[in-house]
């Protein structure tokens, strides 16, 4: 679902597109291919990795390194890998981030952590609330950091946090409970928040 959004988003926006998987005939993948008017494929996730200039891990949290990992660290090399995933389970990725586990796993590539504090329709959409909000960026990177912070911009962001290195992550992937918890609370994951200054 959030590779779907970010994908189309960036279809509509004018980049061509391959989505990544295990295999080069997953049917989601290959069914979102056919929607985007030829700027968009489907192939494994090495594939993916050598076809992107920017990487953008929307797979399960938990599963992350492990698809990381089939992408290739050859193909990752130099490139920034935006980390939009969570780890869902109770214990959390443990004493660091899932974002600062896969820099460590990649050090030749440029891990930012961005858009994980959300719902993937606001991540691609954040015009659809009513009034400005916060987007988070973390990453040891700063050319790469400035890079995604552009790329958001694209996507309606207006207010984005620069919160230094890949270790600020543990702060955003630690928000993920109380988002659960107000997403509980309102019945909607159509909501942000805003960083008042």
């Amino acid at each position: 679902m959030v590779g779907n959004a970010i994908a189309s988003k960036l279809v509509a926006l004018g980049h061509e597109v391959m989505m990544g998987s295990r295999t080069t005939n997953n049917a989601k993948a290959t069914a979102w291919a056919q929607t985007t008017g030829g700027r968009g494929s489907a192939g494994t996730f090495p594939d993916a990795a050598v076809f992107g200039e920017i990487v953008f891990n929307c797979t399960e949290g938990a599963s992350s390194l492990a698809a990381l990992r089939a992408a290739g660290a050859a193909n990752l090399e130099g490139k920034i890998v935006v980390d939009v995933a969570n780890v869902l389970t109770p214990d959390g990725p443990g004493p660091e981030s899932l974002g600062e586990q896969i820099q460590k796993a990649f050090p030749n590539a440029k891990v930012v952590k961005a858009l994980n504090t959300m719902n993937c329709e606001i991540m691609v959409n954040p015009r659809s609330l009513p009034d400005a909000h916060t987007v988070f960026l973390s990453g040891n990177d700063a050319g790469a950091k400035q890079i995604v912070r552009e790329l958001v911009e694209t996507f309606g962001w207006t207010d984005a946090i620069d919160l230094g290195d890949i270790a600020t992550a543990r702060a955003t992937e630690g928000y993920l409970p109380l988002w659960l918890s107000v997403w509980k609370r309102l019945g909607t994951p159509a909501f942000n928040i805003k960083v008042v200054r």
